[in-house]
């Protein structure tokens, strides 16, 4: 009976028509403890008379779902940043999970809340600010020379954006872990910290995928046989080595020569690798272009089932792309798409729905845009028999 009412609450609450005062007492319920319905907290554009309910509301849950809507601009989350509960005001320094719209983007709190809550008591609201995805680059740049080594390590994010003092600084940080971290950003266009960093067993592995290599190096652990997964997608490799892994005994390294960038279709093809059923398709040139047509394109039309699985990780994709990944005959290419893309057609979104079952198809249900809700039960059993006879 919860579930039932929960759910036909909900209903009601996401209702775009639903007025005001009734929008008000469904959000100042208490739910039994549990609050009020999830769809009242996510609504775009509350008006003030309900954001000022949730704020006084005496479920704490209510006030973390409400930090973490991706419907709430920044200025109503930033409200809750001096709440008395440490778990809202870390949901607040978090920001929104998640989005109707992943192509959305969610409004960075302003820099001053930001320090605000970098400075909370509570070590969680901190951690919680420093991971955060939705913080503004002039928020992270400033963390520069920050006491805590935490902090200014989460000015590596903004490694792009910073001047050429700022990355000197650092690079030169006291503290070794971060100096290291600063190296490996670096690293790809700068050989004598790359050639540096190979001395380094904890920073082995990724300068070996990202660094710029000198050919001594590269020939060296080539002889070795030692990281020769990550050697084989060093953007740096000379081109005789890269045939060379493409025919080495080890199917990982002949896969990671497969997914080169620079590399045809036909050339991907003479190469023998096997893609594993459930390998998600994390490819880093794919995902650095995750909003790039030319690059989305390439990956999408690709006979490489790990590339195609890495396009349809992208929100961005064209609806050309879209319809093509769509009528794809791989699984796992359906699910990041039902997952990632808000305009997934409905017939891909159900399919996924009845072959995973579980909590992964109940958010879907609830989460996705074009998620069709007329008719599931029905429907749901007809694929759910289709899949049972195939």
């Amino acid at each position: 009976m919860v579930a039932v009412h929960s759910s036909a609450l909900d209903g009601v609450a996401a209702n775009p028509a639903l007025p005001t005062p009734l929008l008000v007492r469904l959000i100042a319920s208490d739910g039994g403890g549990h609050g009020p319905p999830f769809q009242a907290l996510h609504r775009p554009g509350l008006p003030e008379q309900a954001v000022a309910a949730v704020l006084t509301h005496p479920v704490p849950g209510t006030r973390v779902h409400f930090a973490m809507s991706g419907q709430a601009d920044a200025e109503q989350r930033a409200r809750l940043a001096d709440d008395p509960s440490p778990r809202v005001r870390a949901a607040v320094a978090d920001g929104p999970e998640w989005t109707h719209d992943p192509r959305a983007k969610v409004d960075p709190l302003p820099d001053a809340v930001c320090r605000r809550l970098l400075e909370d008591p509570d070590p969680s609201v901190r951690s919680a600010l420093l991971h955060s995805r939705h913080l503004a680059p002039s928020f992270l740049a400033s963390l520069l020379r920050h006491a805590d080594p935490a902090a200014r390590r989460a000015a590596l994010r903004v490694w792009d954006e910073l001047t050429p003092h700022a990355r000197t600084t650092l690079l030169d940080d006291p503290d070794p872990e971060l100096r290291r971290s600063a190296a490996l950003r670096a690293c790809p266009r700068d050989a004598r910290l790359t050639a540096a960093l190979l001395d380094d067993p904890a920073a082995l592995p990724e300068v070996l995928r990202r660094g710029l290599l000198g050919r001594a190096d590269a020939e060296r652990f080539l002889a070795e046989g030692t990281h020769l997964v990550e050697l084989a997608g060093n953007p740096s490799l000379p081109a005789d080595l890269v045939d060379r892994l493409a025919v080495h005994p080890d199917d990982g390294v002949r896969l990671a020569v497969s997914l080169r960038p620079e590399l045809t279709e036909a050339q991907r093809a003479a190469i023998d690798f096997t893609v594993a059923p459930h390998a998600r398709g994390e490819v880093d040139w794919v995902a650095a272009g995750i909003a790039d047509q030319d690059v989305l394109r390439r990956a999408a039309t690709s006979a490489h089932s790990l590339l195609r699985r890495a396009a349809a990780r992208s929100p961005h994709l064209s609806p050309d792309l879209l319809r093509l990944l769509s009528e794809d005959t791989d699984a796992l290419v359906h699910n990041h798409l039902a997952v990632h893309h808000p305009d997934t057609p409905e017939e891909v979104l159900m399919s996924v729905y009845a072959r995973l079952g579980g909590t992964f198809s109940a958010w879907m249900a609830t989460g996705h845009p074009r998620f069709p809700r007329e008719g599931l039960a029905p429907a749901s059993r007809t694929i759910r028999t289709g899949s049972t006879d195939n």
